[in-house]
């Protein structure tokens, strides 16, 4: 390695201490002298980490680098956008960041054209070694996706796999360039915005919006300083085809039809918020590639690399790649039996005129005769309008008697149901709808044209739920398949961004099936369902069901009328009510001769701990019924379930080790893990007693998640890819029972070991009589320290009154760093019971910090 130390280009390097101030370790920073393809050598700068470390190194190689990944920046970045791999990956491989040529450090020069610079990518590669040796994986970005993609399609066996970042190969099918791109390559424009002034590279970080820091911003411009220094990024803009005959066009369209061959893995990594290189770019390099996979960051734009955890999720990736474990499936033909089951209990009353389904606040009602007339003609129009097997399908259609119909009507065409509830909130709706990428839309006109506003489904077919409904029946395709997709659901969002949930129509058929056992639900009940999602059950167990007159999004506002009216409507035997909905029907129940309530036979309640209170005031109500706290997830429900008498047996053995949500229904399995366990292997179940994560396996847990690889990996261990990581944890008592401590996200990480949040907060809930308390920690992780907050809408938002704090105190058996009181503490939206610890810790870092604290929402 040489360079020319009088090009200007290397000696407006970064100091020794400009790297170090950016986290990269100056020793990588390195100018390679590359042989090249049109005569002579060029200088490229490269940030190289070398072989890793041995002690660092667990592979039986040993200080062997497992990988090389060779990460090649676009317009108008430089290798620095790469320094998050570069610090994560280096322990385990070598990782090398290019500056392309006329970028960055890297030698200034003449105009290079799209296949120059993938002929310079192949002579660096020589250069460098890399031919052979190592599995090489190429980490690429916005025009240097292009540019790698360019390099692999000329030998597909090159490359053991591919990172794309926010890029794309051409224009998808249905859109027109990028705006942006658009105005910056036009001939008025492009000089001045790209060379002349920095204004393309200003934009470009700008896009980032806020999610980028000070030193990420100043090193993204280090090399752009002046005007000459800039004419590569003019070059870049200049050569996208933006119109036919342009030079590079041709080159382009050959590589992207070559895609096909590149039979490697591919992960696509993509920052959702990107104007520029949206979803859409996504998908269309998805189609392309046969062995893509994709991992989309919600909250983050075209710098997704800097603004997002990209290189962590890389990471598992590149683990799994060398390791076989991303191989394609070719062990067999895909599944063709045909499902069946899944319907057999809604077929059997075809001609029933029984009362299938009836809404309260429509004041509407079905027979089974008259749904599964409506189901068909959804069915059969959809088929008419040209969807096809597979196709998704987003669900804007509000709870109630379409809502049913447009469901089972999708499955029954062969669709895919994308079904996102109204208490995610309008932002959460729509990213949660567009992140599934649906082809279809369904709901009444105001919603569709609200979906079209707001762009939720910007590309799909809207169709009225009432240009449904009223269709005629006509031929049907066959039932789906038992692996056929059934539908995305999404999870509450509690936790972070809401996530789509895969599932198949066996696992549906599983969970349909775990929960007629494990209730004994039979063709004599009847479902009064308070959780709108949970009425989709009915159909599917053939049994009758309404839905009460409460609105959807607020299920606190249950009152015990409303809730008797609908259980009177169809003399119903099972209710089933989120927490908060049951805590207000016993609150506005003042009048207990509820005729429809005390008649059920069984009462469900889930979502979130429901306290053993509360049920004691609803079995007040219902002295008749079986009350149940079933506990599961969106991606597998049911797991455990525990009745009153059980909890009131497990609270007097055990008061204060969280909440007891019994044992595992018949089907499902619960394993508890070390927290910090590795996730490439399945360890040992902890003892009894002993508080770990907790894993969970049945045949209805979900099929995994809509775009998201790294958490769909992180969720299902190397070990036993069968357990799925609930993100829960608790311990298993003498009796085999679970006991649930809180989120792993929440538990607080102090000196002396970790703190589980809901042991603490039910012990000081049920000694001062309070209906909501939380505990999180406060500090940096390893130190964090624990504060008790208070709900008390007599006492302003701040510090908790003295003889409170000491009276909490003398309750917990750790340290309390700190009592403070809030008006209102915040929950999630679906289900009005999940405490947003991560929202109340910050307020409280705030407060005792002496900043402005903002009142969580």
């Amino acid at each position: 390695m040489t360079g020319r130390q009088t090009e200007s280009w290397l000696l407006d390097r970064p100091s020794d201490a400009d790297w170090q101030r950016w986290g990269i370790d100056p020793a990588w920073s390195q100018i390679v002298e590359a042989p090249s393809h049109d005569g002579g050598s060029r200088s490229w700068h490269v940030l190289d980490t070398g072989p890793p470390d041995v002690s660092e190194v667990n592979s039986p190689g040993g200080g062997e680098a497992a990988a090389t990944v060779l990460c090649i920046h676009g317009n108008p970045t430089w290798a620095y956008v790469w320094s998050p791999f570069l610090r994560k990956l280096q322990s385990r491989h070598r990782v090398i960041a290019i500056d392309q040529l006329g970028m960055g450090y890297s030698e200034r020069g003449g105009r290079r054209r799209y296949v120059d610079r993938i002929r310079d990518l192949d002579d660096l590669i020589v250069a460098l070694g890399l031919s052979g040796g190592q599995p090489l994986v190429l980490a690429a970005h916005d025009w240097g996706g292009a540019v790698a993609m360019g390099w692999a399609a000329q030998d597909p066996r090159q490359v053991a796999g591919m990172i794309l970042c926010n890029t794309g190969i051409g224009v998808p099918s249905g859109r027109s360039a990028p705006g942006i791109i658009r105005l910056a390559a036009s001939a008025p424009m492009l000089d001045v915005v790209c060379r002349g002034t920095p204004t393309f590279v200003e934009g470009t970080i700008r896009l980032s919006r806020g999610r980028i820091t000070k030193d990420d911003r100043n090193a993204l411009r280090a090399p752009y300083k002046t005007s000459p220094s800039r004419a590569a990024i003019a070059d870049f803009v200049d050569d996208i085809p933006l119109g036919a005959g342009h030079p590079s066009e041709r080159a382009l369209a050959e590589v992207a039809e070559r895609l096909r061959t590149v039979a490697a893995p591919v992960l696509l990594a993509w920052g959702s918020q990107d104007p520029v290189f949206n979803d859409d770019f996504a998908k269309d390099l998805a189609d392309r590639f046969p062995n893509a996979t994709t991992h989309r960051f919600a909250l983050a734009g075209h710098l997704v690399m800097l603004e997002a955890d990209v290189a962590a999720v890389a990471e598992a990736w590149i683990s799994d790649l060398v390791e076989g474990q991303l191989a394609p499936d070719t062990s067999g033909e895909a599944v063709t039996e045909k499902a069946g089951t899944f319907w057999t209990d809604l077929e059997d009353r075809r001609a029933d005129d029984d009362v299938a389904i009836v809404d309260m606040a429509a004041n509407e009602e079905l027979t089974f005769a008259e749904l599964i007339g409506r189901i068909e003609a959804v069915a059969t129009e959809l088929r008419r309008r040209g969807l096809e097997s597979g196709d998704r399908v987003a669900i804007l259609t509000p709870p109630g008697v379409d809502l049913l119909t447009a469901v089972y009507g999708v499955w029954r065409a062969g669709g895919v149901t994308v079904l996102a509830d109204r208490g995610l909130g309008l932002r959460g709706l729509g990213v949660a709808i567009r992140s599934a990428r649906p082809t279809w839309a369904i709901g009444p006109k105001r919603a569709l044209a609200a979906s079209r506003a707001m762009r939720w489904t910007p590309r799909a077919q809207r169709l009225a739920i009432g240009d449904l409904t009223s269709a005629s029946c006509g031929d049907l395709p066959p039932l789906p398949a038992p692996d056929d997709e059934a539908a995305v659901l999404f999870t509450s969002g509690a936790t972070g961004p809401a996530k789509g949930v895969r599932y198949l129509h066996r696992q549906l058929e599983c969970q349909r099936d775990a929960l007629a056992a494990t209730y004994g639900i039979t063709r004599s009940d009847r479902l009064v369902a308070a959780f709108a999602p949970f009425a989709l059950y009915g159909p599917a167990l053939g049994i009758p069901t309404a839905l009460p007159n409460c609105d959807v999004t607020k299920p606190g506002q249950l009152t015990a009328e409303v809730l008797d009216d609908a259980c009177q409507r169809i003399n119903a035997t099972i209710a089933f009510a989120s927490p908060s909905a049951l805590a207000n029907v016993v609150a506005s129940a003042v009048d207990t001769s509820l005729a429809g309530v005390a008649s059920l036979r069984v009462i469900l309640s889930a979502g979130a701990p429901v306290p053993s209170e509360t049920l004691h005031a609803v079995a007040a109500l219902a002295p008749d019924a079986s009350l149940h706290t079933p506990y599961g997830m969106t991606e597998a429900l049911p797991i455990a379930d525990i009745t009153l008498a059980e909890i009131d047996l497990a609270e007097d053995r055990d008061s204060d080790g969280g909440v007891c949500v019994g044992r595992p229904v018949v089907g499902a399995q619960v394993l508890i893990v070390p927290l910090d366990f590795d996730a490439n292997s399945l360890p040992d179940s902890l003892d009894e007693g002993e508080t770990g994560e907790i894993l969970v396996r049945a045949p209805w847990v979900s099929d995994g998640y809509v775009g998201l690889w790294g958490t769909e990996r992180a969720a299902r261990p190397i070990g036993d890819k069968a357990w799925h990581r609930s993100g829960d944890v608790g311990h298993l008592d003498a009796d085999g029972r679970l006991w649930v401590e809180g989120r792993s996200v929440h538990v607080i990480s102090g000196p002396g070991g970790p703190i589980t949040p809901v042991p603490i907060e039910r012990t000081i809930e049920r000694a001062l009589g309070l209906a909501r308390v939380a505990a999180v920690g406060v500090g940096p992780a390893g130190s964090q320290q624990l504060v008790v907050v208070l709900e008390n809408d007599d006492q302003p938002a701040g510090l908790a009154g003295y003889d409170m704090a000491n009276e909490v105190r003398e309750l917990v058996d750790v340290d309390v760093a700190a009592v403070l009181s809030l008006p209102r503490i915040p929950v999630d939206i679906r289900h009005n019971a999940k405490i947003d610890r991560t929202a109340v810790a910050a307020w409280a870092t705030d407060l005792l910090a002496g900043r402005r604290a903002r009142r969580p929402k």
